[in-house]
């Protein structure tokens, strides 16, 4: 039951952009990004996402910056077949509240893969997300 499998806390292991026309795979946050999601079994899941090499800010630009190497976001989940569908009530970006962001998954031991629907990245053109977490110890 995927249900069962998938509740509890997820640690980051690996990150990484896929660009459509190409194929090509890089590195999304950095080589070491670092982060969490959480799958509750009242429905709720969350998630933050730090890229690599981050430092405190000191200006306003510096915090500006930070926002282009994080996301973070937590809603109401339901599972569909390979998919887990969040309903976004909080967010990094405001454009995410209200929407459904479709992932897809599936397990491999006792790490989960997650792979984002094709989008618009920054820089990027159109990819999508390869994420691998391991269960959090």
């Amino acid at each position: 039951d995927d249900r069962a499998k998938i509740l509890g806390t997820w640690k980051l292991i690996a990150y990484e952009a896929e660009i459509q026309s190409t194929g090509e795979r890089t590195p999304a946050l950095g080589k070491n990004p670092s982060g969490y999601v959480i799958f509750t079994p009242e429905g709720r899941f969350m998630s933050v996402i730090t890229g690599d090499g981050r430092k405190a800010a000191k200006t306003d630009q510096d915090r500006a910056e930070l926002l282009k190497s994080m996301f973070a976001y937590t809603g109401m989940y339901r599972l569909e077949g390979g998919k887990f569908i969040t309903k976004v009530d909080v967010s990094w970006t405001p454009l995410w509240v209200g929407t459904e962001q479709v992932r897809f998954f599936k397990f491999d031991g006792d790490r989960l893969q997650v792979i984002s629907a094709w989008g618009e990245w920054p820089g990027k053109g159109v990819a999508r997300g390869f994420l691998t977490f391991e269960r959090a110890k």
